[in-house]
């Protein structure tokens, strides 16, 4: 039975080489790949430029500009109160058309806070301020030619009712009854509480004679031509 010989040492050198380069290559493999795994690890930390998944700090996102709170949320605005309210009477507005006279009642809210008016005011001629006062003749009637729209008046601000104030001579006196006031009794539009404005017009006694005609309130001051 014939046995192999034993390698020689030029052999034993031929068979370790390979090893070793195998060990090497195992080796720089093993380096390889945990280098890609860094690599990667890092670009999802911290995403190149443009990168859909690029993180943004959320301090350098700034917060939606607030457009207001719902119409729902907001507090309602209270309707003006005589007692927050200064009335006054111009006559720099005044015009004439047609045997008429047309002045402005303004309403001034007087309060720190908004107010809201809507329709028409009531307006009537009286003897005297207060409760002391009596009715002159017809109240105003509504002018139905204009609608009722609402308006708010802010700390200060200002609406205004045109009223149109017949003559008296456009009655037989007999009908008419002439007499002379010097005080008008308002109601600002929803209130039972009335507001008295010192002035002097030619009137009738009678109710079968109206003399008033009021328009529903509107914002600001009244330009002389332009109605309501």
């Amino acid at each position: 039975m014939s046995t192999t010989p034993p390698p020689s040492r030029r052999d034993r050198r031929r068979y370790t080489v390979p090893l070793t380069v195998t060990a090497l290559a195992v080796s720089g493999a093993a380096a390889l790949l945990a280098g890609c795994a860094s690599s990667t690890d890092t670009a999802g930390t911290s995403p190149g430029a443009g990168s859909a998944t690029t993180a943004v700090p959320t301090t350098q996102i700034p917060a939606p500009a607030s457009t207001g709170a719902p119409a729902s949320a907001k507090a309602a605005v209270a309707m003006c109160q005589a007692d927050s309210l200064r009335v006054s009477v111009s006559g720099g507005a005044a015009g004439g058309a047609a045997g008429s006279i047309y002045y402005t009642v303004d309403f001034t809210n007087t309060s720190g806070t908004p107010c809201q008016m809507y329709g028409f005011p009531g307006v009537s001629f009286v003897t005297a301020a207060g409760s002391t006062g009596h009715q002159i003749g017809a109240a105003s009637q509504e002018n139905p030619a204009y609608t009722r729209q609402p308006v708010r008046l802010d700390a200060g601000g200002v609406a205004h009712a045109w009223l149109q104030v017949s003559e008296a001579g456009n009655y037989p006196s007999a009908t008419c009854e002439p007499t002379t006031a010097h005080w008008l009794r308002v109601y600002a539009p929803g209130n039972t509480a009335a507001v008295y404005v010192s002035h002097t017009f030619s009137a009738c006694s009678s109710a079968n004679a109206p003399l008033l005609t009021v328009m529903p309130v509107r914002s600001g001051l009244g330009v002389q031509g332009t109605t309501p």
